[in-house]
């Protein structure tokens, strides 16, 4: 079984002011965006993790970095541009409550399945090609423990794909800055172990652990300006 543990970056400046992000460039995390870096690396210290994949975006390569310091010197990093933030297009860099007046921000809330930003990505693409870059890293890596740090409306795609839900149910999913999901991938399903975890021991995760036993028990959502 290969378990992905799915870290969203800490809080930056844009998710502060209310501003959507997207590719917008230099955006980096603020003080408390890097004090949830640290603590969610703390929590992933003790577990044994085959590598680390990041969004190229900066706030994620920030809090990949803060995993990669307290873990072991060869720990492999990779940047997946597959899994890095929808392309919001137009929208990239305005305000939320503004946003939240155009006639679209409904159809987001609702249909998102059925939504492409002006000038940017449909989210059902951005929910492929994120899907796509964890089968393959699952191919990669096998029977072990990952992490993925990423975005909030990434990680919710993957987890609605994980639950079996629709798309355009993901956002009933929330997902806070510094927060880990968990999802684990046998050959015939996929599990979901943990959702916006912000406490708590992760060492059930390390893979060297988990083959000891076999277990079957198993965002533009308006708030996070991701």
């Amino acid at each position: 079984m290969t378990t992905v543990l799915l870290l969203r970056h800490g809080q930056t400046i844009a998710n502060a002011e209310g501003v959507l992000a997207g590719w917008t460039p230099g955006v980096d995390l603020d003080d408390l965006g890097r004090e949830q870096s640290e603590v969610a690396a703390q929590r992933l210290r003790d577990v044994n993790i085959a590598a680390v994949l990041t969004s190229p975006l900066e706030r994620c390569r920030q809090t990949a970095d803060a995993v990669m310091n307290l873990h072991r010197a060869d720990l492999p990093l990779h940047t997946e541009p597959s899994l890095a933030e929808c392309r919001y297009g137009d929208w990239s860099g305005q305000q939320l409550e503004v946003l939240a007046k155009d006639s679209l921000w409904e159809l987001i809330q609702t249909h998102p399945s059925g939504v492409t930003f002006p000038g940017g990505e449909a989210i059902a693409d951005m929910q492929s090609r994120a899907l796509s870059a964890i089968r393959k890293w699952n191919r990669k890596l096998g029977d072990t423990t990952y992490v993925v740090v990423t975005h909030g409306d990434v990680i919710k795609a993957v987890i609605a794909d994980a639950l079996g839900m629709h798309l355009d149910m993901f956002q009933r999913l929330r997902i806070d800055p510094g927060s880990i999901s968990a999802v684990q991938y046998s050959e015939e399903r996929a599990y979901v172990a943990r959702v916006n975890d912000s406490g708590g021991d992760l060492a059930s995760f390390s893979a060297s652990r988990r083959r000891t036993r076999r277990r079957n028990d198993g965002t533009f959502g308006g708030e996070s300006g991701d």
